[in-house]
């Protein structure tokens, strides 16, 4: 099953022992494949040095998943552009749809309009109705 994580959901999962961290203990021993590409990357990077003020964090979250046999870097020769209400957000829906994920997971808002979309089709699911569909 490949999916795609959103950065706000990368940054739950994989610095916590609370239930979250279910996500990346499932990642790490295979019930799912990530889905990043390049720009997914520096931006969970970004992210983590702007939420710990730790560089040295941020790269090993980045070496960890570089080295991980169920991530897979994908490549995007597309923009969609549907989410209009923030445009950054695009670069995980057009990785979903180049790796065909089956979810998105996030705990943003903007991506509720692909709820809406009939065409490219994304289930966008939030974390606790992902930590569900993993307990299955």
């Amino acid at each position: 099953m490949n999916i795609v994580l959103d950065s706000n959901v990368i940054l739950q999962v994989a610095f916590t022992q609370k239930p979250p961290r279910i996500v990346w203990d499932k990642l790490l021993s295979g019930a799912y494949t990530l889905c990043v590409t390049e720009d997914i990357l520096y931006e969970y990077q970004e992210k983590v040095i702007d939420c710990f003020h730790n560089e040295q964090l941020a790269n090993l979250l980045i070496n960890t998943l570089l080295n991980c046999m169920y991530v897979k870097r994908v490549e995007t020769y597309f923009r969609y552009n549907l989410i209009q209400a923030d445009p950054d957000d695009n670069k995980f829906v057009d990785c979903a749809l180049a790796c065909n994920a089956r979810y998105i997971v996030t705990e943003d808002t903007h991506f509720n309009v692909l709820k809406e979309s009939a065409y490219p089709k994304v289930d966008v699911v939030n974390l606790k109705e992902f930590i569900a569909i993993l307990k299955q």
